[in-house]
């Protein structure tokens, strides 16, 4: 009998607004011509990758999402998840779902946790004062749970896009003089941007850990990090799990594992990137999942079973004439096998 299978991808829009509409300052709004294109390329890959779960990033505009399901067929059977009234003046992560097994109304984070801080006196007397005073993500995340099989738990999906490594605009504040900060604009800007994805990274990583800690609920994270898999910003966000070989079993009860390393150990070489810029290639999309989906944890629910990288569109940079997306798009895919151990967990 074939096992149950569920995937999940996702996938940066390119900011995908109606035709007309303002994006950031520096960028010209779509034509209805390249808004066309956009919705046409992104329906195709709806429907070549057949998710039953999808994770998006820079959406602007929830009417611009409706027509993208419409566009590929799919607005009988997915549920589009928008906040209420998003109407093209803010960027949001956003999400499609299979209804069937949609369970819940989703929710956006906005704000960082009340517990949240991040200060510090330094390690030793050598070492400066330090504190950050970010408060809330730059992109709220999405939060919706699903139950693709109704005698296992169900599992918490998050979506999220943390702050890209383009240095912040600093020629703005109020404190910078021109004659004496712009030699350094850029290193201060990639600085801060630093630190606001690093504060993101912790921020999100606290609401995992009180969520998993103790429990045997799945997780599923999908986003742009705007990091690779061994930067600080990965590290923080995952807890550093260790990768069991051959037959030994464990699993951390609030580690998260990538979809990158799983398929690492089905290959011979490693061919995954999600982003090209000035010739360099990263991993800056990412796919984590919790111990249940861990094939060596002894709390497995589901099976890796494979992971699918669309990229090859990003060796050509006119995305607005293709409708192409500036990310790769990455899909995961697990079946539903569950050890004994985590079934009788399940039923508890």
């Amino acid at each position: 009998m074939a096992r149950a299978r569920l995937s999940f991808t996702t996938f940066n829009l390119l900011n995908l607004n109606r035709p007309g509409l303002p994006l950031y300052k520096s960028s010209k709004p779509w034509t209805l011509e390249e808004y066309d294109a956009k919705v046409d390329y992104t329906a195709r890959q709806l429907r070549s990758l057949r998710s039953d779960v999808y994770g998006f990033q820079e959406l602007w505009h929830g009417d611009a999402l409706v027509d993208v399901l419409s566009a590929a067929g799919m607005e009988q059977t997915y549920t589009a998840l928008v906040p209420p009234g998003h109407d093209g003046k803010r960027i949001v992560c956003a999400g499609a779902v299979k209804s069937e097994i949609l369970t819940g109304d989703p929710e956006w984070i906005e704000n960082f946790p009340d517990d949240f801080i991040l200060k510090s006196g330094g390690d030793d007397e050598q070492t400066s004062d330090i504190a950050v005073s970010v408060t809330r993500f730059s992109r709220p995340v999405l939060h919706v749970r699903i139950r693709p099989v109704a005698s296992s738990p169900a599992i918490h999906v998050f979506v999220c896009h943390f702050k890209s490594k383009a240095p912040t605009q600093v020629f703005r504040e109020p404190w910078y003089d021109k004659s004496v900060h712009s030699p350094y604009a850029e290193a201060i800007g990639a600085g801060l941007s630093t630190i606001r994805r690093t504060a993101e990274a912790t921020a999100l990583r606290m609401i995992l850990t009180k969520l998993m800690k103790g429990t045997n609920d799945p997780v599923v994270v999908l986003g742009d990090v705007n990091d690779g898999l061994l930067s600080n910003t990965l590290n923080i966000l995952t807890g550093q799990p260790r990768y069991l070989m051959g037959f030994q079993t464990g699993g951390g009860d609030t580690d998260l594992y990538t979809a990158q390393t799983l398929q690492q150990y089905r290959s011979t070489r490693d061919v995954y990137y999600t982003h090209v810029f000035q010739n360099e290639r990263e991993s800056l999309d990412q796919i984590l999942v919790s111990q249940e989906f861990y094939d060596n944890s002894r709390r497995r629910i589901w099976s890796f079973k494979d992971l699918v990288v669309q990229n090859d569109h990003l060796n050509f940079d006119h995305h607005r004439d293709l409708g192409t997306n500036d990310h790769g798009v990455i899909r995961a895919t697990f079946e539903f096998n569950p050890l004994k151990t985590a079934a009788e967990d399940a039923t508890r």
